[in-house]
């Protein structure tokens, strides 16, 4: 299992257009295979936080993902909507155990 932490920091006035275009994003992304989960979360105290947390059921699914053309639609549709590059950091998974 791959797990991924997309951090956006959005502009203020774009904050519910860039909502939808990653929620798009997300229902079209868990219809792939190699996506067990994707989820997109907002922070509580300060909407233009978001997270996006991709568990990916090996590193090749992410490679996968990426060449979607609902994730290319979603990269190019939010770009400038992002007050500064996102940034992802990668985590392997400890419990549940991958392997039971």
């Amino acid at each position: 299992m791959l797990i991924v932490h997309v951090h956006v920091h959005v502009k203020p006035e774009l904050v519910e257009e860039f909502s939808r275009a990653t929620i798009e994003n997300a229902r079209a992304s868990v219809q792939e295979p190699g996506i067990a989960r994707f989820d997109v979360v907002q922070q509580q105290d300060d909407a233009t936080q978001f997270v996006l947390i991709e568990i990916y059921r090996g590193a090749e699914a992410s490679v996968a993902h990426k060449q979607t053309a609902h994730y290319a639609a979603w990269r190019d549709a939010v770009a400038p909507m992002m007050a500064e590059p996102r940034s992802s950091v990668k985590y392997n998974a400890v419990f549940p155990d991958p392997q039971d």
